[in-house]
């Protein structure tokens, strides 16, 4: 059976659902289901009800998605080197998650967008690692051996996969469109390798 890969994210203006889309091509080319999640904006979360899905785009996460999947991509735009609030409210429900072990020896890889080279990716990116080490997952970064990592003057870091939108919200370079690709393929593979091992 195919193992079930969760790529959650949250996009303000699409830059970072650009990537989650070439990410969850990448894990399905990698042979494993992708299972495209978003969050709500923080005021839905102030909200009594929040709807298990927006008016456009893909259903809001809900914490069964975490039981249910074997890997995890993890996207956010760069909010001042950080990532957005609404991503970072939901990590912060994930208590009983991490106390019943739910994500426990998992793959994960994080992946950002930023309005400008510097914004920031890193530091996104290195930060939203945190409460995913505190879950017990296994980080995957994106090694040098992918050529694209070398030759990018867009995005791209070997702490996972970036995008720079610029002001007017460009669509992915040829670099980082290659770089999202192979770390959807990588995550699904180790994902691939685990069950197997744990088979």
């Amino acid at each position: 059976m195919k193992p079930e890969i969760l790529v959650l994210y949250y996009s303000r203006h699409g830059s970072t659902t650009q990537l989650a889309q070439a990410i969850a091509k990448g894990v399905e080319i990698g042979g494993a289901i992708a299972r495209v999640r978003t969050v709500p904006p923080v005021r839905e979360y102030q909200s009594e009800a929040i709807q298990a899905v927006p008016s456009d785009g893909p259903p809001f996460v809900n914490k069964q998605d975490l039981v249910d999947c074997q890997g995890l991509a993890l996207g956010s735009p760069t909010r001042f080197g950080n990532m957005a609030a609404p991503l970072k409210v939901f990590l912060d429900s994930t208590s009983d998650s991490w106390l019943k072990g739910h994500l426990i020896d998992k793959p994960c890889c994080v992946f950002t967008s930023t309005s400008s080279q510097h914004g920031g990716q890193e530091t996104t990116l290195l930060s939203m690692m945190l409460p995913l080490l505190h879950h017990g997952m296994i980080v995957c970064g994106l090694p040098y051996s992918e050529p694209a990592l070398h030759d990018t003057n867009t995005g791209g870091t070997p702490y996972g996969v970036t995008h720079v939108a610029g002001q007017h919200n460009s669509t992915l370079s040829q670099h980082e469109q290659q770089l999202a690709l192979a770390q959807g393929k990588r995550l699904a593979e180790v994902a691939r390798r685990l069950q197997r091992a744990n088979q």
